[in-house]
């Protein structure tokens, strides 16, 4: 299991943003950007990973992104898989600022939920 630093965050009035897999959980961990797994390659807009970056950067305004969604699956053999297939912005500058952790919802996951995002190209995980 992967162990982070989990936190939530609740506000009056504060609108609450999540994804249709999201939607369910307020936890939010920060996540190693070592252990996602992102099969896709990205096309971004570069204005908006700069306008990201620049958010990131920022003392007060960093809390201003949304956690990614991740996919957690357990392997056949326990081994814990990490895919991202959205927020790709927020992951491209968190990437560009070397930023070692991501804050992500976890979405516990199977390999059919996987297979929905990859098809024959789903490996085995272990």
């Amino acid at each position: 299991m992967l162990r982070t630093k989990r936190y939530t965050k609740t506000a009056v009035g504060k609108v609450r943003m999540a994804s249709i897999h999201s939607a369910g959980t307020d936890e939010v961990h920060d996540v190693p950007m070592a252990v996602i797994i992102r099969p896709f390659m990205a096309e971004v807009d570069e204005n908006k990973v700069q306008s990201l970056m620049k958010t990131i950067e920022g003392y007060d305004t960093a809390d201003l992104v949304p956690p990614i969604d991740i996919l957690w699956i357990e392997g056949r053999e326990g081994g814990n898989y990490y895919y991202s297939f959205g927020g790709c912005h927020r992951y491209e500058a968190h990437r560009r600022l070397q930023r070692s952790t991501i804050r992500a919802k976890l979405i516990q996951s199977t390999m059919a939920d996987l297979k929905c995002y990859l098809g024959a190209s789903t490996p085995d995980l272990k």
